[in-house]
């Protein structure tokens, strides 16, 4: 038993292929104009080049111009997935205050909510996790946290995935829509 148990953490062996330059490339133009779009957007409505620009759209983006036939970069994972940790970020963020606890609660929560709702965005958990321990200007959005930058920022970066993306003849997005 302990044998089969640890033998599971040895994994399988894999053959990796190699890089497509092509997808790469295509990668790299959906993440610079998906972050450049977050960032000026940032700047010309908030006031705050900063304050847009969340940890967790660095993740997203990966998902959405790297691996876009993911389950996890899907419209409704993205958007939902976000926005649903934004709210749970927020909640536990005016209910505990800052703290390890705070933190755990929210990010807990947060997967929890996603898995239940068919939701599940990875980069959701570093979302709730930003709501409690970021910054003052991020706890002085409060509820509005999950609107702007949230649910704006996920909005346009799926807006130049769903662009991007599909001019790549070798390349469809999104999957699926619910």
């Amino acid at each position: 038993m302990v044998k089969t148990y640890l033998g599971k953490m040895r994994g399988e062996p894999s053959r990796r292929a190699r890089p497509c330059v092509r997808d790469a490339l295509w990668s790299w133009i959906g993440g610079f104009l998906g972050m450049a779009g977050v960032g000026w957007l940032s700047e010309a409505w908030m006031a705050s080049y900063s304050l847009l620009l969340i940890g967790s759209f660095g993740a997203t983006s990966v998902l959405l111009y790297a691996a876009p036939e993911s389950p996890f970069a899907q419209p409704r994972n993205v958007l939902g997935g976000s926005v649903l940790s934004a709210l749970v970020g927020v909640a536990c963020f005016q209910l505990f205050g800052v703290g390890w606890v705070a933190a755990a609660v929210a990010v807990s929560t947060a997967i929890l909510l996603m898995q239940l709702t068919h939701t599940l965005h990875p980069p959701g958990g570093a979302t709730a996790l930003i709501a409690v321990i970021g910054s003052e200007e991020v706890h002085g959005l409060a509820w509005h946290f999950a609107l702007m930058p949230v649910a704006a920022g996920c909005t346009l970066m799926l807006s130049v995935a769903v662009l991007i993306n599909n001019l790549a003849r070798h390349r469809r997005y999104p999957l699926h829509w619910r």
